[in-house]
């Protein structure tokens, strides 16, 4: 699994007219699920999303009680060492990738955590307003 998270003064997702999700002041999680993940992997990943040190003063979403956006975002998992167009092979299916990127958020609401989203398997307009700009690349 893999997380692209961005701190952001706001961000949301937009899906036709319809705003889906967003949030003010907090984190802007892209994830990326691969073929490997797991239930634990998910809990594991919400942990330290949760407890990233990324904002002022050292400060996490779980000591601030910052909102996260969690769009998912197989790209992430695109391979273009070889030629100009990304292999997609490492991202896991739909089917296996968008019960993980669930329990991600439903371990991070299990802990408390705020939490906004986009529509999976649909086209989103994502937009984000960054703060430092502060951006970590978790991967597990």
């Amino acid at each position: 699994m893999r997380a692209l998270i961005q701190t952001v003064s706001r961000a949301s997702v937009t899906v036709g007219d319809e705003v889906v999700g967003k949030i003010e002041d907090g984190l802007l999680v892209l994830l990326g699920v691969t073929h490997t993940d797991t239930v634990e992997t998910a809990a594991t990943m919400a942990r330290k999303v949760h407890e990233l040190r990324i904002l002022d003063d050292e400060r996490s979403a779980a000591d601030v009680g910052a909102p996260l956006l969690v769009v998912s975002q197989f790209t992430l998992y695109g391979d273009a060492r070889k030629g100009r167009r990304p292999s997609w092979l490492a991202a896991a299916p739909a089917e296996v990738a968008e019960p993980l990127v669930t329990a991600v958020m439903d371990a991070l609401r299990a802990r408390g955590a705020t939490v906004e989203t986009g529509r999976f398997r649909t086209h989103m307009l994502v937009e984000s307003i960054n703060v430092g700009p502060r951006t970590v690349l978790l991967d597990l």
